[in-house]
């Protein structure tokens, strides 16, 4: 890249998917069903293997950042605001917190994984692979997935210290964190093939994701807001997340949850569609 320092060696201590491989006793080169088999499932080990061994960089923050969330707006805010839809100010924040977690870790595993890959090189070392496009783009949001439900349930422990979760309509929790993180992987393998250095990075999760979620009904009600703003709050993807989750986990939702899942659906098939499409074309894997 023009104008940046000269690219590193990679001296990351998690294993290459070629590593993997080799521990487990088996090859890739083959290019037969099986080895592209064994290597999805060792890109895969490798991408979740880098966010494991890391939990201080990976884990622990959104667990104090949640910590304060949870003390400032649950804690002191909540008791003078008291009840929203028929429930504490906390349960009602907690669901769009653990939104938050999710599409910003699931984002930025996918996102940071490739253009670490690509800024040092190592990439290669997969694209190089017998592995199928659609078997690299699998372990890369697949990884970021888990990652971001991981975070999730995280930030739900950390609720449970301050409130209770009655967990209203568990298979509707299930499938929106599911979406949701899907959707914010693939996006995060968008943002990963498309930046040029690690700001772009930093710009698209602090000053784009997490001011839509901040807008999105994390820690207001629709119903307070004029028409004009509630309308235009529904043109924001962010309100059917929260109010996904938020059925899920307390049974409360100013929207039709089944409408706001089919609607995210339809968004995470697309931009996996679109993710798959960048792969083919070697968008970003090549100088």
């Amino acid at each position: 890249m023009a104008g940046e320092p000269e690219r590193r060696v990679q001296d990351d201590p998690v294993e290459t998917a070629a590593d993997a491989d080799r521990d487990a006793g088996t090859t890739t080169g083959t290019g037969t069903g099986a080895a592209v088999g064994v290597g999805f499932r060792s890109l895969l080990r490798r991408e979740i293997l880098r966010f494991v061994r890391r939990p201080y960089n990976t884990f622990l923050p959104p667990i104090i950042t949640n910590t304060l969330y949870f003390s400032v707006f649950g804690v002191i805010l909540g008791n003078r605001i008291g009840e929203i839809a028929g429930v504490s100010y906390l349960q009602f924040v907690l669901p769009g917190l653990v939104v938050l977690g999710a599409i910003s870790d699931s984002f930025e595993n996918a996102s940071f994984s490739i253009f670490h890959g690509r800024w040092n090189d190592y990439i290669q070392t997969v694209v190089t692979s017998p592995l199928s496009d659609r078997s690299m783009l699998g372990a890369y949001v697949a990884a970021s997935a888990l990652r971001g439900v991981v975070t999730s349930l995280l930030i739900v422990g950390v609720g449970l210290v301050f409130t209770s979760v009655p967990l209203a309509n568990p298979a509707y929790l299930v499938a929106f964190l599911s979406v949701i993180t899907v959707l914010f992987g693939g996006l995060g393998v968008i943002g990963g093939l498309w930046a040029d250095d690690f700001d772009y990075l930093t710009v698209m999760n602090q000053f784009i994701l997490r001011p839509l979620v901040f807008f999105g009904a994390v820690f207001y009600s629709l119903e307070i807001l004029p028409p004009v703003w509630r309308t235009v709050s529904l043109l924001n993807p962010m309100v059917y997340m929260v109010n996904g989750v938020r059925y899920g986990m307390i049974g409360v939702t100013e929207l039709d949850p089944d409408t706001s899942l089919a609607v995210l659906t339809v968004a995470a098939a697309a931009v996996v569609t679109l993710d798959y499409a960048l792969f083919r074309r070697g968008y970003g894997l090549s100088d």
